[in-house]
């Protein structure tokens, strides 16, 4: 059965961020609100959660997910970074920026772009989603929630829970959020280059 959690966007309840880490924990796939749109989410080591969240946005094995990480040492655990990209991700982290980068070898092949070895990871500043990702003291693999034939993403809890209810194990509730997904920078060749404009401001990085 599906949970619905109604969480506080500014000040969530600490009994729910629990409860919620708990079924993540368990093997369960969440709808989760991010500082840009809502997006799907599972635990890391989740083989069959990250089976899910393919089948309901009906990806190949060429979709980059996303890993939503606490910090910048985070970070540093599953991707290779230079002391410039650091300083890059330093200014514009925590926000709604996607950062496509190298690949170390914490990261699980099955998250990565099969031929390049990159992973996209984000430190969202959504209060929801911080409270969720330091109760369980790990990073999250996540995909912004965008259904088969659509371009915008889901922004309405309701709406979320009546169209895909049935294929996920719980909905965060943090309110209506907005339609833009994150602004996805990719920092693996020789210069930044803006894959896709979104809720962040791209300019700093051209």
């Amino acid at each position: 059965m599906t949970q619905f959690f109604h969480i506080h966007p500014d000040n969530p309840q600490s009994r729910l961020v629990k409860q919620a880490a708990e079924r993540l924990r368990d093997g369960g796939v969440a709808v989760v609100p991010t500082d840009s749109a809502y997006a799907l989410a599972c635990a890391l080591e989740n083989k069959t959660g990250v089976e899910r969240v393919r089948q309901i946005r009906r990806l190949d094995d060429k979709h980059n997910f996303t890993l939503l990480c606490r910090d910048l040492s985070e970070i540093s655990t599953f991707a290779r970074i230079t002391n410039v990209e650091f300083r890059l991700l330093k200014n514009h982290t925590p926000g709604p920026y996607t950062f496509i980068l190298n690949a170390s070898r914490e990261v699980p092949r099955r998250l990565m772009h099969p031929k390049r070895r990159t992973i996209g990871i984000r430190v969202p500043e959504d209060k929801v989603l911080r409270a969720l990702l330091d109760e369980l003291g790990e990073p999250l693999m996540s995909s912004s929630l965008i259904l088969p034939g659509e371009t915008l993403p889901m922004t309405d809890p309701w709406e979320i829970e009546s169209t895909i209810g049935h294929a996920v194990d719980l909905i965060l509730d943090g309110g209506f959020r907005g339609l833009e997904p994150t602004t996805v920078i990719d920092l693996t060749g020789e210069a930044a280059e803006i894959v896709r404009q979104g809720a962040g401001d791209a300019s700093v990085f051209e």
